[in-house]
Formats: structure tokens, sequence, C-alpha cells
């Protein structure tokens, strides 16, 4: 890490029970070492819990608080309070982060809760766009066309028929003063941005991209590279909303964008895109509404909004 600038010092031990190549364990160490050793963490229920904490072990050097599937942002508000009446709220990050199970859908109640009354703390969601703890199953965060156990692909289906939800305009709504898109395949972007959310002060929100080699049916050794693949494709910009106002950080050209297809061909959950015959109309839609969602967003910025 510190080849990248980032702080050597780890806050997530190694020998966690995490599959190989999770890319969930990685935007752990990331949002740790922008947490830093004054900090609380709360989790939610989901695979990083249950891969860091087999009783009696613990991969955690922080303070770490395990809560439900749905509350780890309430919890993070009753801390954010009991430091405040303590004087500590300047000296202590209250950082709450879940899967996108957990923040999508479970959970989005009590952090549009939380997001409403101005509660100070970051939430961080790694997004590996699937319920991969419980088997794989379809979430609001998971992409159209993918195949999950709950939204199979088959001869009748193309996989899950929904986009994915967009959350981070969603919490923008909210009126949060600090809102960003980051991926593990740009750690030093990733790391600017959690740090920047931990530092602003005001209910924060960091979408942290991470694949899952298992869920995804994925070459694990190629879990950082296909992050990269995502952004540089557009499938996954790279983005902040600083007070109501759009920043786009990568790509900048929707006209310049790497094939979606590149994306697409190295993941088994999309593999019935391309045979037994190859889908072209349904890869043509992707790839239209991709290099469309990435234009609004530069739009939005060239009007200031």
């Amino acid at each position: 890490m510190a080849i990248m600038g980032l702080p050597e010092e780890e806050y997530f031990s190694c020998g966690h029970r995490a599959c190989a190549g999770c890319a969930g364990a990685t935007a752990i160490r990331l949002i740790t070492k922008a947490a830093g050793r004054d900090s609380i963490l709360v989790e939610a229920t989901g695979c990083i819990e249950v891969v860091s904490t087999p009783y009696p072990e613990t991969a955690w050097k922080l303070p770490w608080i395990h809560g439900a599937f749905e509350n780890a942002a309430a919890i993070a508000s009753g801390v954010s309070a009991a430091l405040k009446a303590k004087g500590l709220e300047d000296k202590i990050k209250v950082v709450a982060f879940g899967g996108d199970g957990s923040t999508y859908d479970i959970g989005f109640g009590h952090l549009s809760g939380a997001f409403e009354r101005g509660e100070n703390f970051t939430y961080i969601c790694y997004d590996n766009e699937a319920y991969m703890n419980t088997g794989i199953q379809r979430s609001g965060s998971t992409p159209f066309g993918a195949s999950t156990t709950t939204s199979p692909a088959g001869s009748k289906s193309i996989g899950k028929v929904e986009w994915k939800k967009d959350l981070l305009h969603i919490l923008a709504a909210h009126g949060s003063p600090y809102i960003a898109s980051a991926s593990v395949g740009n750690p030093a972007d990733a790391f600017r941005k959690l740090k920047k959310a931990m530092e602003t002060k005001g209910p924060t929100f960091v979408n942290l991209f991470a694949p899952c080699p298992t869920g995804w049916r994925l070459d694990p050794a190629k879990s950082i590279e296909i992050a990269k693949v995502a952004v540089e494709t557009g499938v996954v910009p790279l983005y902040e909303i600083i007070d109501g106002k759009h920043v786009v950080n990568q790509p900048r050209d929707a006209s310049k964008l790497k094939p979606v297809e590149e994306y697409l061909k190295m993941q088994g959950r999309y593999s019935h895109l391309f045979k037994p015959v190859k889908k072209e109309e349904d890869i043509k839609f992707i790839q239209a509404k991709v290099k469309n969602n990435l234009q609004r967003l530069l739009d939005l910025q060239a009007k200031g909004f």
C-alpha cells in the first residue's frame, strides 16, 4: 500500500476467511486505513462480518460493532450521538459499512432516516452487486442482465431485468454534503474519497465497487483488473457530488469508452449473453445505457449541478 502513497499500517488483519480474490476484503483495508486509529466502526451482517469474526478470533484492530442486517446506520447514529454528548464528535470518526444487500435494500430505511436527520457519520457500501453471503441472490444493486440464483438466466430470461438502483443520487437528494463513487481498482482515488467523506461533517456516503469472484464466476486473480475495466468501460463511472454539484473523475468522455463487452466477457454471470448465440441487441442496450448514464453525469457537471 505504501507504494501508492497510502498509510502502511494495517487495521484489518491477514488470516481472515475471505474467499481468494475477495475485493470486499481489499475494500475494508482501504476503509480502515482512511479511518485510522481514532475511529469506531459499525458493520452490518454480511460476508465481511462472517469471515472476519469466527469466534473466538477477530481480524479487527479498531473498535468494531456488529449490528443486524438492516440497522448499521441506526447504530452509527447512536454512537455519533454518544460521542457528541461526551464532546468527542470532532475527535473520533464514526464509520458504518455493509454490502449492497444491507445498504441498497434491507437497511435502506435506516440509512435514509439517518441521512434525513443529518447524522454525523460516514456510510460506505462495499458493492459486489448481490447478496453474496446468503447464496448470490439479486439485490437492488444487481445490474441488468446479470444471472443470480433469484434472477437466473435461461431460455426465457435475460437474468435481472431491472437496471441498478441509483442509490448515490437518492442519498444526494437527502441533502448529504458529500457522495462519491469509487472502485477498488483505483485505490488512490478511493482512498482520497473515503478520507474526504470521513472528514466532512454530516451524513456522507461512498459506494465502493468491489467485485466478488464467487458470485460473478470470475477468475480470483482478476478481481482488481475487472474493477479497473468497469471504470474504463463506463459501467462504474467515478464521480463525486459535493454540496449538490457533480465532479466526474473518470471516464471524462462518453465517446471514448472501452466496449462494455470487454467487461461482460470476464464474468460467468453474463456468459448467457454470448452463448449459445451472442445476444447482440441486449449487449447494445447495455452499451447505450452505460454511455447515456455517463453523458448525463458529464452534462450535470457542465451545467454546474
